[in-house]
């Protein structure tokens, strides 16, 4: 990774921009990094039911046309990397996950395009099933250690230490190089994923947002006191070195930053009955992840925005009844032994008998994925894109 090639980018062409032109407005440039839910999982079929909340119903307005089709943003664009490879042109559907999906990153550009009114570029690396512990792990966290259960359990199994550790060295803080190599190549030949680009007028970066998290949430054997306060004090130190090595890296050592915290099924004080074992863990979590930007360092330049607060409460709960509705009506023909057509049949007859047209519809359009990568709601993760915008843009304020 060629830190001070991206450093010396930096350096000359905001040299250009404010030395030269003080009037000019340069190039506004975001990072968005992380996992799935960076990805973005939300179909595009779920659109609709933006719509059917009078609290969200703008935003529908600004993602797509008065014919329904997908709105394209004329002063955004976007280099995302993926699983796939890299995909560029002006932000639109299909950032996501596939062509069909969105993540937080179109909200996200059509708010800071809207409020700065300038030309935007966003930069997003996000893969899904990473962690923070191995696979982003940053470098001045030093090199993975396992600790003493992992090391038992590696000797229980017969397994060959070294072969594991060498296994592990090489895929440590992979998915970090892949990012910051990533945004090197973009910086370096800005024209070529945003051709009205003008280098005399220059670039500045704008923030960075990080998403991540389940990986490293659900790692017991990495957290083995995850249940207990302070379980998971070793994410809240690799995240504040991932924000020093980010900025080190980028030579912008005030780069606004915004965490997103993980919120999956909403705030714990709303989980149902069966979600209740859950809630130590997933609170844990949460504090250890916005902990970071209580640090003395990062007042008024690091943020958390806590993504339970865009949960959608109705959805998950139809989501609910209808999977225990699936479970009792399989569970009583059991002994009939139905094929998976007539079973769906019958699950989907009693289901229509059960809820109410608005709430039939309201699943219809509504989920799109599971739980875990936010129901594929674009309801939610509309909001979610739109809360990391309004983090950042105050930061910058700032």
């Amino acid at each position: 990774m060629k830190t001070s090639k991206i450093f010396s980018i930096a350096l000359a062409i905001s040299t250009i921009a404010f030395g030269n032109n003080a009037s000019a407005k340069p190039l506004k440039v975001f990072i968005l990094v992380g996992q799935s839910n960076m990805q973005g999982h939300a179909h595009v079929r779920t659109f609709e039911h933006i719509g059917m909340d009078p609290q969200t119903a703008p935003l529908l307005e600004r993602i797509q046309n008065n014919d329904g089709t997908p709105r394209v943003c004329e002063n955004v664009w976007i280099s995302s990397l993926s699983t796939n490879g890299e995909k560029t042109g002006r932000l639109t559907v299909g950032f996501g996950a596939d062509e069909n999906k969105i993540g937080p990153e179109l909200m996200f550009g059509i708010t800071v395009q809207k409020k700065l009114n300038e030309p935007i570029l966003i930069i997003k690396t996000a893969w899904g099933g990473k962690s923070l512990h191995t696979d982003f792990r940053p470098p001045s966290a030093g090199p993975y250690q396992f600790n003493n259960a992992q090391l038992e359990q590696i000797e229980k199994k017969g397994s060959d230490l070294a072969t594991i550790r060498a296994e592990k060295d090489k895929a440590t803080g992979h998915y970090y190089r892949l990012t910051m190599n990533h945004v090197e190549k973009v910086l370096a030949d800005i024209k070529r994923v945003y051709p009205a680009y003008d280098a005399s007028q220059g670039y500045q970066l704008g923030g960075m947002v990080w998403f991540q998290g389940w990986n490293d949430m659900v790692d017991q054997s990495v957290y083995p006191n995850r249940d207990q306060q302070g379980g998971y004090q070793a994410y809240s130190d690799l995240l504040a070195h991932f924000i020093r090595d980010v900025r080190k890296d980028l030579g912008s050592p005030d780069l606004p930053f915004v965490i997103g915290v993980m919120g999956v099924n909403g705030p714990i004080e709303t989980y149902a009955p069966e979600q209740k074992r859950y809630q130590s863990t997933h609170q844990n979590f949460r504090d250890a992840m916005a902990a970071p930007a209580k640090l003395d360092d990062f007042q008024g330049n690091v943020s958390a925005v806590l993504t339970e607060n865009y949960w959608d409460t109705e959805l998950s709960s139809l989501r609910a009844r209808e999977g225990s509705i699936r479970q009792a009506i399989k569970q009583r023909v059991a002994a009939e032994k139905p094929s998976n057509q007539q079973l769906r049949e019958i699950q989907d007859d009693a289901i229509s008998k059960e809820l109410t047209p608005h709430e039939l519809k309201v699943l219809q359009v509504g989920v799109s994925n599971a739980e875990y990568h936010y129901l594929g709601s674009a309801k939610i993760m509309a909001q979610i894109g739109q809360g990391f915008a309004d983090a950042v843009l105050k930061l910058l304020d700032q």
